[in-house]
């Protein structure tokens, strides 16, 4: 987005004056409008009627007494362009067009839609075929339905790419502090990606929640979602949709291996973007990083009043990989001597009943705990009683506040959830708002929650020690052929990847050639078509002489030439047999018009689809990557001295991949895809045994 647009885009968010363009279908966005408080001029512009809602029609723009700076369209299809037109030409700042019948429409929408985003030009448009904008932080609503939420002048940013759920989520009652709700429909003008680069400069946006369906621009997200990262602005991304891989890519097992979804993930975790798999999640990870913050790391201390809640967080604590670290031994005497005889000190703490709603007994007890406690958050579970039942309400109160002082002496970011979302009403989350204590609902999602946001701290210092590099880019091709086994390992020999020694044969030679090799050995058809030999019979191994050689040269020669028939070629290759590998690895670069060259591994050989333990990685990467990425496949157990097998050097093994990866890189970019699978792993060493490599024509 250039200046002038982004500008302009600043001035649609938080206008001086609207005008809405329309009939029925703007008389709730204009009282919306109203409701939020917008205090400037409201403008209706319909050449039919005299008012809407009391106020005065315009005829067009041009009766307008001023250029708008927000316009809302509520108006058939048809009409729209003319009156962007009219808006482009009198300077206004920009539109929401809540009408539908363009991209989504069919091939008419999609052209109708492209003339809209030509005419709009540096005018930003919200939409087509969305439900508009609310800034909280403006008290400014275009926005065709009644909706909720709030904001204590800062919070979270949320952009949806559907329509109802923004409405959905402005109705939950979670208390989650907002700045801005934006449906952006069919990104004409405006896309996800402008909007998140505007979002990160804003100070009052604590966080940025987007919903994803698909991303127009992918290499304009990463550069944005790296800004935000700079800017220390999280994003929480609710991905919803998976894409198949395109059939020119299902040659090989990368390509079913690697599908587009995967590479969001590998996207989201190169950029520090943390991905959430519900929309309640969503929410409370940002309420969390809006109120709270980010915690330094992964520790947490936590109290309860309650022996089963102390273990449900120490058994979610566990499953998340967040640590409850223990008390040192001067703060566990003194918890010791502050605490019934009943209790046990431990992390999580339980201070049982007999103090319980005692602020001078447990403001002491939380305040030691936190003190001496090398946790980087702090936790406090209380489920408060329903309404009309509100005889134990102060004793809850009362922990509460000694826990909130206690936090606040000791510079803690602190939380107070629920075990069950109900549980906490809104007039007592509004009261932790106040004091900047998180309210978090549902023990699960606040457990889950606080690991998210950890790791995100973990991203931004990785992202900080290195230059994460642009995207690779993908040469235009007209056709994808794929080198013939042997050719492939020549590739590879060239940039000093090992592979089994070989010998290439005829059918007709077999008879007089001498075998150089050492039995046993390993048949295969050479054969640019054929990509998987195990489903054709083109492979034979563990052939122990040359006798039994000639033998299955002759079968696989006669049965294949009758199954490929013109596709056959007097061409094998027999290689010795390798040893039995500590493991046997799958490696895979495959091109993808978006995402440019991603790097796929995980466990290979004939069980690599079935495992299905792969980690995608896009490309340019780094060792410390590659290395990071293996540790966290389950093939890394058998890698880690398992059962007395030897350690593999993650280092070389890395090395050995990046020598890979960097075929992709090269000046001439001749070769558009790589499948190694098996590559066999040794202890300080790899071969690659089977190897089809994709080039460029």
């Amino acid at each position: 987005m250039n200046p002038v647009k982004k500008e302009n885009l600043k001035r649609l968010m938080s206008p001086k004056n609207i005008a809405f363009f329309g009939g029925n279908d703007v008389e709730v966005a204009i009282a919306e409008a109203q409701r939020r408080g917008f205090k400037g001029p409201i403008w209706p512009v319909n050449p039919n009627r005299k008012n809407i809602l009391g106020i005065k029609c315009f005829k067009s723009v041009n009766e307008l007494p001023a250029s708008p700076d927000a316009s809302f369209i509520a108006v058939p299809s048809r009409y729209v362009t003319t009156i962007i037109k009219d808006l482009s030409n009198v300077g206004a700042g920009g539109a929401v067009c809540y009408s539908a019948g363009f991209g989504e429409t069919g091939t008419q929408g999609k052209l109708l839609e492209k003339e809209l985003a030509a005419i709009a030009d540096n005018m930003p448009i919200i939409g087509p075929n969305c439900y508009g904008f609310i800034n909280y932080l403006s008290n400014v609503a275009l926005w065709p339905f009644a909706h909720g939420g709030m904001s204590p002048g800062y919070g979270a940013a949320i952009i949806t790419q559907s329509g109802m759920l923004s409405s959905d989520i402005t109705m939950t009652d979670r208390s989650i502090p907002l700045t801005h709700m934006i449906s952006v429909g069919n990104q004409a003008s405006v896309s996800i990606e402008d909007l998140i680069d505007l979002l990160c400069e804003n100070p009052k946006v604590k966080a940025i929640g987007v919903h994803i369906e698909g991303i127009k621009n992918i290499r304009k997200l990463h550069d944005v979602a790296l800004k935000a990262l700079k800017k220390n602005v999280p994003i929480v991304a609710l991905k919803t949709g998976t894409s198949t891989v395109g059939e020119k890519l299902t040659a090989t097992h990368t390509g079913s291996l690697s599908g587009e979804d995967r590479l969001y993930d590998a996207l989201f975790e190169r950029t520090g973007i943390i991905r959430v798999g519900s929309p309640i999640l969503f929410l409370e990870l940002l309420k969390l990083l809006c109120v709270s913050g980010v915690p330094r790391n992964n520790t947490l201390v936590a109290f309860t009043c309650s022996g089963g809640g102390a273990t449900m967080i120490a058994d979610y604590s566990e499953k998340t990989g967040l640590i409850l670290p223990p008390h040192n031994q001067n703060s566990k005497i003194k918890l010791q001597n502050l605490l019934p005889n009943i209790a046990t000190v431990s992390n999580p703490l339980d201070y049982t009943t007999p103090i319980w709603g005692n602020q001078e007994k447990t403001g002491p007890i939380f305040l030691t705990a936190m003190r001496g406690s090398r946790a980087s958050t702090a936790l406090l579970l209380q489920d408060y009683p329903a309404q009309g039942l509100n005889e134990s309400e102060t004793s809850y109160s009362n922990d509460a506040t000694a826990f909130i002082k206690a936090a606040k002496a000791s510079n803690m970011p602190a939380i107070i959830c629920s075990t069950f979302p109900e549980n906490m009403k809104g007039t007592i989350r509004e009261n932790f708002l106040k004091q900047n204590i998180s309210p978090m609902l549902g023990i699960e999602n606040t457990i889950e929650s606080i690991k998210l946001a950890s790791d995100y701290k973990a991203k931004q210092r990785r992202v900080e020690q290195i230059s994460v590099e642009p995207l690779s880019k993908i040469p235009n091709y007209k056709k994808l052929t794929f080198l013939n086994e042997s050719e492939s390992k020549s590739a590879l020999n060239k940039v000093g990847v090992s592979t089994p020694k070989g010998q290439r044969i005829t059918f007709q030679e077999i008879e007089t050639t001498k075998i150089i090799l050492e039995f046993p050995v390993a048949l295969k058809l050479i054969n640019k078509t054929i990509i998987h030999k195990t489903e054709y019979g083109a492979i034979k191994t563990d052939i122990k002489s040359k006798d039994q050689l000639v033998k299955e040269i002759r079968f696989m020669h006669d049965h294949l030439k009758k199954t490929l028939k013109s596709d056959f070629d007097d061409k094998f290759l027999i290689e010795e047999m390798q040893p039995t590998p500590i493991v046997e690895m799958i490696i895979g670069i495959e091109p993808n018009p978006q995402f440019g060259y991603s790097l796929l591994i995980g466990t290979g050989g004939i069980q690599a689809e079935i495992m299905n333990d792969t980690i995608s990685l896009l490309i340019p990467t780094n060792r410390d990557e590659i290395i990071k990425s293996i540790k966290n496949l389950k093939l890394y157990k058998l890698m880690d001295n398992f059962r007395s097998n030897k350690r593999v050097d993650l280092h070389k093994l890395a090395s050995d991949i990046i020598k890979i990866a960097s075929m992709i890189q090269t000046s001439n970019k001749s070769y558009s895809s790589i499948e190694i699978n098996p590559l066999f792993v040794y202890a300080t060493a790899t071969c690659a045994v089977d190897a089809v490599i994709g080039s460029v024509a």
